[in-house]
């Protein structure tokens, strides 16, 4: 799914916008995991539909990604409404009033779930970084930088490129100075992270990056099965 490449230019900053909005487990945009089901645009208005991997994806997860879409979309310059809707999941009904009605998700799940979406979301937002840093850090080594002339590495050494994109805008999203002349040996918490110490890091970061790309597979996977079967059902197909 994606929207018409002859499309009017907000339509096309539209589903730009859409494509920033992050799985928040997986670090991937709804847009690149297939989430994105129906998109439809007139006028201003635009309507997006959103399915998941499974029935039963945690809540808090698909209500920060409906919420997180509305919120992006309502940004553009020259959209005049937005609705998001979340298809085929067993709460739909009440995230999608939810959403609607900007009344929180606290309100409409009291006492069925856990966590503080805030809370939950800068867990996510620390790992996301981890996963980029290491990312880096592995493609400087595979270039024949040390360990020990990576801690003198500085943003604005870092070759242009999507890694290098999505590192300074995890950077941005903890608060952390994302400057050309800023370091990049730099943990979650802003803390400089010593070369002593980085071979460590390294591999600990790396079980986060390897996790984050492994379920990113699975929930692939997991739509494109749930989906494909469906659709063959529907056209009256079987095996």
């Amino acid at each position: 799914m994606s929207a018409d490449p002859t499309a009017d230019p907000v339509e096309r900053r539209a589903w730009e916008a859409l494509g920033q909005v992050m799985d928040p487990e997986l670090d991937e945009a709804i847009t690149d995991l297939g989430f994105v089901h129906r998109w439809q645009w007139e006028s201003g208005a635009v309507s997006v539909h959103l399915r998941l991997p499974t029935f039963f994806c945690a809540p808090n997860f698909a209500w920060l990604m409906v919420t997180d879409a509305r919120d992006a979309l309502m940004s553009v310059e020259g959209v005049d409404s937005v609705e998001v809707s979340l298809d085929d999941y067993f709460a739909s009904d009440e995230i999608n009033t939810g959403v609607a009605a900007s009344v929180g998700f606290d309100s409409c799940f009291a006492g069925e779930v856990d966590g503080d979406l805030d809370e939950l979301r800068a867990t996510f937002r620390a790992k996301a970084y981890v996963a980029a840093l290491e990312r880096t850090c592995r493609d400087l080594r595979r270039r024949g930088v040390s360990l020990p002339a990576l801690g003198e590495v500085r943003l604005g050494d870092l070759p242009a490129g999507p890694d290098t994109d999505r590192l300074t805008r995890r950077r941005g999203d903890l608060g952390l100075p994302a400057g050309p002349d800023d370091l990049l040996l730099v943990d979650a918490s802003g803390a400089a992270i010593a070369v002593p110490e980085l071979l460590g890091w390294l591999r600990r970061a790396q079980t986060v990056r390897v996790n984050m790309e492994g379920n990113g597979e699975l929930c692939r996977g997991l739509l494109h099965t749930r989906y494909r079967l469906a659709d063959l059902a529907g056209a009256g197909v079987s095996g």
